[in-house]
């Protein structure tokens, strides 16, 4: 597996203002272009993040696209299993 690129924000397990910070640490660091990934059940997390950047720290961010899919794994049971996947690019002009 590759090496993510830096300006990636991955939404997990941790609280929500740990991502809005990792957001505006990025793009007060001159970063135009963020990309958030989130599977599964923190994708509603990952929404949340976006509405807290846009209503209380970047009034002007733009969410330039929006990608949704599917990620299949083998579980070690050998069964299948999907899980949904969200990508969100925002810019800050």
């Amino acid at each position: 597996m590759g090496a993510l690129p830096r300006e990636t924000v991955i939404v997990g397990i941790k609280p929500v203002m740990n991502y809005v910070v990792a957001c505006m640490t990025l793009f007060n660091s001159g970063t135009e272009q963020v990309k958030m990934r989130a599977r599964g059940r923190n994708i509603s997390k990952a929404v949340e993040v976006v509405e807290m950047l846009r209503r209380v720290f970047l009034a002007d961010l733009v969410i330039a696209d929006i990608k949704i899919g599917t990620e299949h794994h083998i579980k070690p049971e050998g069964k299948e299993a999907s899980v949904s996947v969200i990508e969100l690019f925002l810019r800050n002009p």
